[in-house]
């Protein structure tokens, strides 16, 4: 794989603005930055996202990755954010065949910080086959909450955020291996596809975790990088549930410390057996 060449760059997560609390005390106050960034390929504008700007390059990726616009990183030559004119732009080692076709269809979603999916958007569903040999414990979930729990966040700070985390769950271990926040949680999303697609990282034995609510949007977006499992603290919507009926993908909700509720995918679900004692 031949990787693009992607800048660097970077600017304040938070910034601080004054504010009176219950006691009408002045109080110094983080709040969550929000910036436009406008992504162009080669040269011809495609969408304009609203985020924190934690990791522009991996989101760009991502986006571009998820909305289908390219078929592989392979076809990336560059990406280049600059922070003073908020854009992003995309240089391909060759033109995108079928591009205008698919930004010719638009599909309003639920998406906060994006809201627009090009093409069909349940195009490939079908398709998409997720491992059936691998396994969630009960106690690899507790690890993997007890583990998002304990990661240090912009959200304890500042709040307003959404996160995701991509993590590798072993047995009752659970390691995260990237931990992404924005203000929309598509965007966290994305940004964790750009980063497996630049790291070239399968996705076929791992776990999604992500704080907001699971659309069916958020559902194909995880099978189409081929996760079989789908953990978020939050709920989910009815089309959130058919399209994770139809891909198969294991998906777990109102997931906090050690309540859960499982409703997809319960093959590859592990629950301990209780014993009973018979007197």
């Amino acid at each position: 794989m031949t990787k693009p060449k992607i800048t660097q760059a970077t600017r304040l997560l938070t910034v601080e603005v004054d504010a009176i609390n219950e006691h009408g005390e002045s109080q110094a106050t983080p709040i969550a930055g929000e910036h436009p960034l406008t992504i162009y390929i080669d040269k011809r504008e495609i969408v304009t996202l609203m985020t924190l700007g934690q990791a522009p390059e991996a989101l760009v990726l991502g986006y571009l990755r998820n909305q289908r616009l390219v078929p592989s990183v392979d076809h990336i030559a560059a990406v280049q954010v600059d922070w003073e004119t908020d854009s992003a732009a995309v240089t391909t080692r060759k033109a995108i065949r079928g591009l205008t076709k698919k930004m010719s269809k638009r599909t309003v979603t639920t998406g906060c910080g994006q809201g627009t999916v090009f093409g069909d958007l349940m195009e490939e569903i079908d398709s998409i086959k997720l491992r059936d040999d691998v396994q969630l414990s009960e106690s690899g979930l507790h690890a993997l909450l007890d583990a998002v729990r304990r990661h240090e966040t912009i959200y304890k700070s500042a709040g307003a955020v959404h996160g995701c985390a991509l993590a590798s769950v072993k047995g009752d271990s659970a390691e995260i291996l990237h931990f992404v926040e924005d203000v929309g949680r598509h965007n966290a999303v994305d940004a964790i596809a750009g980063l497996m697609w630049l790291q070239d990282i399968d996705g076929s034995d791992k776990v999604f975790y992500t704080t907001g609510r699971l659309t069916s949007e958020m559902v194909i977006k995880a099978a189409q990088m081929r996760i079989p499992f789908l953990v978020s603290r939050s709920g989910l919507t009815q089309m959130g549930h058919d399209v994770a009926q139809r891909t198969g993908i294991t998906m777990i909700g109102r997931a906090v410390n050690k309540h859960y509720l499982l409703f997809t995918g319960r093959e590859r679900f592990v629950k301990p057996v209780t014993r009973t004692l018979v007197a």
